[in-house]
């Protein structure tokens, strides 16, 4: 898909951070009932479940009235113990029976619920993937896994629950109703009379939990952000380097104090209601007891038994009631934790396939061609682009490289070429077809990348060279580390390819760092490599190391290296002098230093003593 027309992810975190309101997804309540679609047998069958248990709880009450108008208190006076043995013996079945259904209920209802989380959770990871690389550039870590951990576990209850929940606590309330107005419609009058006055007034409470939970859910995501900051092996060295521990401590506290604040107020909010809600449901038998009296006096037929099974099954409404009007409540306050979710699934990719997308031409892989290129980052200022009207040509084989003053563009020409980011105007051509023209996939396949900033993952050298190619042979990795000049190293290692290498790879030098990742880059075997400032952060003894490794790595593939030292690019095939995002300059090293432009003004500052560079 071409640039324009997309929903930018670029101010979302500066926005949520200014508006702490849940955000605005139509139809929710429909996409949330969607999410149930493929458990429709589940929950067909805990529909069935539910019903049955309902059945089953109004009964019992009914018995009692039977218990006592024919077994306790017939009209021959004496108690009549084969039928009270019948009825007793009947309610003990119905509560065995009402157990076991809700045992089953309970596992369906887990059942599904989990599964519709596990599978939101994997939908939310997997379109985070697809997401282009500006959005995590401007967007922290601990805020992204705070949507994918706490929002969604946040609706973990919700999920489980609301089921079973709503459709047993309304089919329960009905069926109580239901067997009061059987008993005495006038006492059933009394009983429910003030019931639509709290389901308003719980409607107004869950808008107030709801603003809360989603002002929680921000609390949530900074601290996970400053959690992920600071615990970080990076955030701990930059901490204790500058001696702000106790700062770290205390911007932590502060956010914990808010978060602290925010989950008192969420659990408080609606409270007072349902004490009241509590305390009025807890009276009504009393009043009960003084409306039955005036009935008796009116000569209204009301036994014993029938004032007894009334008020049983009254006292079984108060539960359901405040269950259901807690669900309620819940599902509102679980809304804006599903906005926050869907709010990241609506965001669109700016980088996506365009319908017409066709795998990579096999016969021109290596070629690689800027053509007339203007690029602008999303967050920058339009009038002031990065790269401007860039045009080269590299066949395949080539060696090129970009150098050039801070800020001239030479990494940007390294995120075009693999569509990490897209041209704002030109093209960009990768075996002769335009990148967007070509399955994003295919494309990241035949092209392998260097960095400087070499990630490694908290796990053996072994795990972190297989992640280019999972099924590789231990054969392989040997002959990949070889290649990097990286597998004596890791043989004088006591677990040699099973060392861990500890978080971000802490436990390895710079330099063994850095061959691994090349390793790494040599087992995907690509055709094209991108090599980014990959030695700029090593001392001289590393670099002439790693630099051996990367010739190696170089060999037979068109290969292009941003460089900030012109010592690792003296036999580059061609050069490119980037300035102010324009190529100014291009040749080999001795034409440009003949030249005597740019290029041979940054070789002088580079090679100058450094009393010289002093003075």
């Amino acid at each position: 898909m071409r640039g324009g027309g997309r929903i930018s992810s670029g101010d979302f975190e500066a926005q949520k951070a200014a508006n702490a309101e849940a955000p605005r997804i139509p139809h929710l309540l429909k996409r949330i009932s969607g999410l149930f679609v493929p458990h429709r047998n589940a929950i067909i069958l805990t529909v069935v479940l539910v019903l049955i248990g309902a059945a089953i709880s109004v009964v019992p009450p009914l018995l009692t009235q039977k218990a006592f108008d024919l077994g306790l208190f017939p009209k021959s006076g004496r108690p009549d113990l084969p039928v009270l043995y019948g009825l007793v013996g009947a309610m003990v079945a119905l509560w065995i029976a009402s157990a076991g259904v809700g045992v089953w209920q309970t596992y369906l209802t887990a059942t599904v619920g989990n599964k519709v989380m596990g599978s939101m959770r994997m939908r939310l990871f997997g379109h985070l993937q697809r997401m282009e690389l500006a959005f995590f550039t401007r967007t922290k870590t601990g805020i992204i896994q705070s949507r994918l951990q706490n929002d969604v576990g946040g609706v973990a209850s919700v999920l489980n629950n609301t089921i079973s929940s709503v459709l047993g606590n309304t089919v329960t309330v009905i069926a109580a109703v239901v067997a009061m107005l059987l008993l005495s419609w006038q006492m059933t009058l009394v009983a429910v009379v003030l019931l639509p006055l709290l389901v308003i007034a719980q409607r107004r409470v869950g808008q107030v939990r709801a603003r809360i939970a989603a002002q929680t859910q921000e609390s949530l995501s900074d601290m996970t952000a400053i959690t992920q900051e600071a615990l970080s092996v990076s955030g701990i060295l930059l901490a204790k380097s500058f001696n702000q521990q106790r700062s770290e401590t205390q911007r932590y506290g502060a956010e914990n104090r808010n978060q602290i604040r925010l989950q008192v107020r969420q659990q408080m909010s609606g409270q007072w209601f349902f004490a009241i809600v509590q305390i009025f449901l807890s009276i009504i038998p009393a009043i009960i007891y003084v409306v039955a009296a005036y009935l008796i006096i009116g000569r209204v037929p009301i036994t014993a038994g029938t004032i007894v099974a009334f008020t049983t099954v009254q006292s079984r409404l108060l539960f359901p009631t405040v269950g259901l009007l807690r669900v309620v409540l819940d599902l509102q306050t679980s809304g804006a934790l599903f906005a926050r979710i869907f709010e990241y699934l609506d965001l669109k990719p700016a980088i996506t396939d365009s319908p017409t997308a066709r795998p990579v031409d096999e016969s021109r892989v290596g070629h690689v061609a800027f053509d007339d290129v203007t690029f602008t980052y999303p967050d920058g200022e339009p009038d002031k682009p990065t790269l401007r009207g860039v045009s080269f040509e590299l066949q395949p084989g080539q060696f090129a490289a970009f150098v050039g003053p801070s800020g001239a563009g030479k990494t940007t020409v390294s995120y075009l070429v693999p569509r990490l980011y897209e041209a704002t105007e030109g093209s960009v051509r990768f075996a002769g077809q335009d990148v967007r023209d070509i399955v994003h996939e295919d494309l990241m396949r035949h092209v392998g990348i260097v960095s400087q900033e070499t990630y490694l993952f908290h796990a053996t050298i072994g795990d972190n060279l297989r992640y280019a190619k999972p099924d590789a042979t231990d054969e392989e990795l040997e002959r990949a580390a070889r290649a990097a000049n990286i597998h004596e190293t890791i043989a004088s290692f006591p677990d040699g390819y099973d060392t861990v290498v500890g978080e971000r790879g802490y436990r390895l030098s710079g330099g063994e760092k850095q061959r691994i990742a090349i390793a790494r880059v040599l087992l995907k075997d690509p055709p094209v490599l991108v090599l980014d400032e990959a030695t700029s952060a090593l001392d001289s003894i590393s670099e002439r190391v790693v630099q051996t490794a990367l010739d190696n790595a170089a060999a037979g593939r068109t290969t292009i290296s941003i460089a900030h030292r012109l010592s690792t690019i003296r036999d580059a095939d061609v050069i490119f002098v980037l300035e102010h995002g324009r190529i100014v300059e291009q040749g080999s090293h001795d034409e440009l230093l003949a030249h005597d432009g740019t290029y041979a003004m940054l070789h002088r500052q580079q090679n100058a003593p450094a009393d010289a560079l002093g003075s």
